[in-house]
């Protein structure tokens, strides 16, 4: 009696472990506020390392930007 109820109880918790769960681990967005004179290259340089073109594309996609213009005072979701 008792090995079934472990075993049951065991085969919970293996289900529970591999079963996708939400973790919040990411955390809220990051919210960038553009100012006068940025560009998408600018925003990408100051906060991506590496080539700048992969961020760009990132923060296109993220934010559905139509083109590669900003305004100041947009604000811009950093992926």
């Amino acid at each position: 009696m008792f090995v079934k109820f472990l075993g049951v109880v065991l085969a919970v918790l293996v289900a529970w472990a591999i079963a996708a769960h939400s973790s919040n681990g990411a955390g809220r967005p990051q919210l960038y506020t553009v100012k006068p004179y940025d560009t998408l290259w600018s925003i990408a340089s100051s906060h991506y390392g590496g080539d700048p073109r992969a961020a760009i594309y990132r923060l296109e996609q993220r934010n559905r930007l139509a083109g590669d213009i900003v305004h100041p005072g947009e604000k811009l979701v950093l992926p």
